[in-house]
């Protein structure tokens, strides 16, 4: 399999985890405000979810960067989406339940959106060290249910 192959499938992978990383990391940004002071437990817990997120999208852009490519720049679309969509969202209810549900919603997607591209990359010529952090993507998005099912 030649070198440029590998990374082209390489680099769609890592792009698109970018893309998802970056939307979920939106969402939480937008969602924050709506957390209310004595939901300091929850706040907490919401600010962890988006240390993660950052943290996975940086080990995306250093495997972009080992490869030369560079990652997606933030797209103003897809903030704004994730605004508007809090947004709406949470004008009638901003319970802690709903919140949780909501971030539960969006981790639920993210999880099932990378199982999608694990599998439509694992026998391609993606690099190991690409499919494994969609692994590990996987594995924080099921945590992060986990911990918001307390708050349902």
């Amino acid at each position: 399999m030649s070198t440029a192959t590998m990374k082209t499938a390489t680099t769609e992978l890592l792009q698109r985890l970018y893309k998802n990383l970056k939307m979920g990391s939106d969402s939480i940004v937008s969602l924050l405000p709506k957390v209310k002071e004595e939901d300091a437990a929850f706040k907490s817990d919401l600010t962890m979810q988006l240390d993660g997120y950052e943290k996975y999208a940086h080990r995306v852009n250093d495997l972009l960067r080992q490869d030369g490519e560079p990652s997606e720049q933030d797209n103003l679309w897809n903030k704004m989406t994730a605004k508007v969509g809090t947004t709406m969202s949470t004008l009638m209810d901003t319970t802690l339940s709903h919140l949780a549900d909501m971030v539960i919603q969006g981790s639920t997607m993210n999880m099932n959106d990378t199982i999608k591209l694990m599998r439509e990359f694992e026998n391609s010529s993606a690099t190991e060290s690409a499919l494994s952090l969609s692994r590990d993507i996987i594995g924080f998005e099921e945590q992060n249910i986990e911990r918001m099912k307390a708050y349902l």
